[in-house]
């Protein structure tokens, strides 16, 4: 059973995939073009608004982490609760969770539905990429790997900030 619930989802992960990668012409790319238009970004997001993967690449490439994932996907609340049944997610008592890893695939999973502001998923993205820099499934060690990338993005917000008011001279 658990056998089909791994084949059902990677069927349908790579089928996604499959459709975001279609560039409308009807011949086919080799792997050195694909290689060459992934390798600006280095990963993919799927699932997300325009806005959403914008403020994600823009926080990613803020943080400079050392390991990127290869997927980003945004997924209905009720797709993200199986998900984390198929993989088995362990949450510790009392706590929640609006995005996990699974370190294997370097896949990172985002509840759509719980997507509350873009600080917090820009907070929460640095736990996750810290989970791929440290290749560890221990919080401890994710928010060890996390804390220079906050460092970068609290910066750059900062930075951010004191242009919006600063007047133009």
């Amino acid at each position: 059973m658990q056998r089909w619930i791994w084949i059902a989802l990677f069927s349908m992960t790579f089928a996604e995939l499959g459709q975001a990668q279609s560039n409308g012409t009807s011949h086919a790319t080799t792997t050195e073009e694909t290689a060459v238009k992934s390798s600006a970004n280095s990963y993919f997001v799927l699932g997300a608004t325009p806005k959403q993967e914008a403020i994600l690449r823009a926080q990613i490439e803020v943080m400079h982490p050392e390991v990127l994932p290869l997927r980003v996907i945004f997924v209905p609340h009720w797709k993200y609760l199986g998900t984390t049944k198929t993989f088995q997610l362990h949450v510790p008592t009392g706590y929640t969770s609006a995005l996990f890893s699974h370190l294997p695939s370097r896949t990172v999973f985002i509840d759509a539905d719980r997507y509350q502001s873009d600080d917090s998923l820009g907070y929460w993205m640095a736990h996750e990429l810290g989970h791929l820099a440290t290749n560890s499934s221990k919080e401890s060690d994710a928010e060890k790997g996390a804390r220079e990338l906050r460092k970068r993005l609290e910066e750059w917000r900062k930075r951010a900030a004191q242009k919006t008011l600063t007047p133009a001279s």
